[in-house]
């Protein structure tokens, strides 16, 4: 019997070196083929150009491609369910947003996953305020104006989304909250169409990205009435922030990250981390970032979940304020 427990040890002890050499050989040579980064929204808005630009930096790192794989539908929450069941080996990464890791917890019903347990945090990448816009020819110039407006005509104001739960949908539900005005969600699968639908006229009004609105606001497409940032933009000198006129409560900022599948090896998310730490702290991403108004965010791993705690926690509070019902 004592001869049976001494092979029984001697097994366990190799196995184990084994299983750890094997992890750790298959750690080192990470990554052996492309990356496939998952941005749950279509292409054309901010979620597809800075995941491009940031892939790219990565992969010098990496000395892998980073592939950006656009999967859009239901907020974000169809491509970031998929990743959730993924392999947990690195070689899937999903692209975190407030939307996804923070509101979806509130917002939905039935949520496959949780932000904090089905997902490993990698990096947090990016904050970039909202510019509030209205189509061209609408008729008023200002946030006070389009207040009175909204109030003079209860119901008939329409915003446009990237999708119900995104950070365009719910910093124009706190607005509500905040004017005490009614207007009618009409959400879209990405950014793109639903600009084109403001550019139309089909829409009156959206919260979206500086680097979205810019080009169609340079073209006189669009009108900036406002932005979400604590300070005027660089790129917007004239555009007056939220809190000047008067609503605090309004300066928001939305950011996004880089996750992976619970499970993936730890060297592994700490190889993903330090390309992900390169490539934002890389001067082209950081110029990149600086034109379209939004700031690199260097948090990674462990420390980014007090982060989005705190996050769940803050927009959980937006939704029920607003009184949305649950997706």
């Amino acid at each position: 019997m004592a001869k049976h427990h001494v092979l029984l040890a001697i097994w366990l002890v190799t196995f184990a070196s084994i299983t750890s050499a094997s992890t750790s050989a298959s750690a080192e040579e990470f990554p052996s083929r492309p990356i496939t980064w998952v941005v749950p929204f279509a292409p054309g808005g901010i979620t597809d150009t800075t995941s491009r630009i940031v892939a790219e930096e990565m992969s010098k790192t990496l000395g892998q491609s980073v592939l950006i794989d656009n999967r859009g539908g239901g907020g974000g929450t169809v491509g970031t369910e998929q990743v959730a069941r993924a392999k947990p080996d690195g070689y899937t990464m999903i692209y975190g947003t407030q939307g996804t890791m923070a509101a979806n917890v509130t917002l939905r019903k039935n949520l496959s996953y949780d932000p904090l347990t089905s997902f490993l945090p990698v990096h947090l990448v990016g904050e970039s305020p909202n510019l509030f816009v209205a189509y061209h020819e609408a008729p008023y110039n200002s946030v006070p104006e389009f207040i009175a407006y909204a109030k003079q005509n209860p119901g008939k104001v329409t915003f446009s989304s990237s999708g119900v739960g995104t950070a365009t949908h719910l910093v124009a539900e706190l607005f509500k909250t905040v004017t005490g005005i009614e207007m009618q969600h009409v959400p879209y699968r990405g950014s793109a169409p639903a600009l084109n639908d403001m550019i139309a006229g089909r829409v009156d009004v959206m919260f979206d990205y500086p680097v979205s609105v810019g080009p169609h606001v340079e073209a006189g497409k669009l009108r900036v009435l406002a932005t979400t940032a604590p300070e005027r933009l660089r790129a917007f000198p004239d555009v007056p922030t939220m809190a000047e006129l008067g609503m605090k409560e309004m300066t928001t900022q939305s950011w996004s990250s880089i996750m992976v599948p619970a499970g993936t090896p730890a060297p592994v998310v700490d190889r993903l981390a330090a390309a992900a730490h390169a490539a934002l702290s890389s001067e082209r991403v950081r110029t990149h970032f600086e034109k379209v108004g939004t700031r690199p965010m260097l948090l990674q791993k462990a420390e980014m979940i007090p982060f989005i705690e705190k996050e769940i926690k803050r927009w959980g509070d937006v939704i029920e304020r607003a009184g949305l019902e649950k997706q």
